[in-house]
């Protein structure tokens, strides 16, 4: 990213009415969605980069749909320390976001090895975890592209997903040597 574009911001004032919430909470999880920085109620920031254009595009969509208003500012420090600590905050929560996922992958593996201990080798068990790894994947692909600024927990998140994958070929590997050994056992196809 280039010098220029670390230091400038877009800020979004947004106020939406009370009732009924459910507007409240689908701009909200938009905005969440695209990892902008809740600066205070209604208020948020996120680097002034296209990878965020098409969330706040998004999100302004639905507070004008609500009935809401919105103010869309460009932004930037008014001091370097300024610019900086807006990108500390939004690297703290890549951070916090790289951790939530890097406890997904731990879990995703546990639940390998889980199936793996009690021998539950179907075609359908295969189909399931390769859905929960395309999820890991597309939730990996989200983040690194809103990393903008390179959190340190990005690479920790790297390896895991590499571990997945790794440990779903090899899971992949047992359901079809049980299959086959089941299907040359009983000369039958497995079902």
């Amino acid at each position: 990213m280039s010098n220029d574009s670390a230091k400038n911001w877009v800020l979004l004032i947004l106020r939406l009415p009370a009732q009924p919430s459910r507007h409240r909470v689908a701009v909200w999880r938009e905005l969440r969605k695209v990892g902008a920085l809740s600066l205070g109620q209604g208020v948020w920031a996120v680097p002034d980069v296209p990878v965020f254009a098409d969330g706040v595009r998004r999100a302004l969509e639905l507070a004008e749909r609500a009935g809401g208003e919105s103010v869309v500012l460009s932004a930037a420090g008014r001091e370097p320390r300024d610019a900086a600590r807006f990108e500390a905050m939004f690297t703290a929560a890549r951070e916090e976001d790289w951790g939530e996922f890097t406890t997904e992958c731990g879990k995703y593996t546990a639940w390998l090895d889980k199936e793996i201990g009690k021998g539950k080798f179907s075609l359908a068990e295969l189909e399931e975890e390769e859905q929960s790894l395309e999820r890991l994947r597309r939730w990996h692909r989200d983040l690194r592209a809103r990393d903008v600024f390179g959190a340190p927990g990005g690479a920790e998140a790297d390896r895991r997903l590499a571990e997945c994958v790794r440990r779903f070929e090899d899971y992949s590997e047992r359901v079809f040597a049980h299959l086959h050994a089941f299907s040359a056992g009983t000369g039958e196809g497995a079902r």
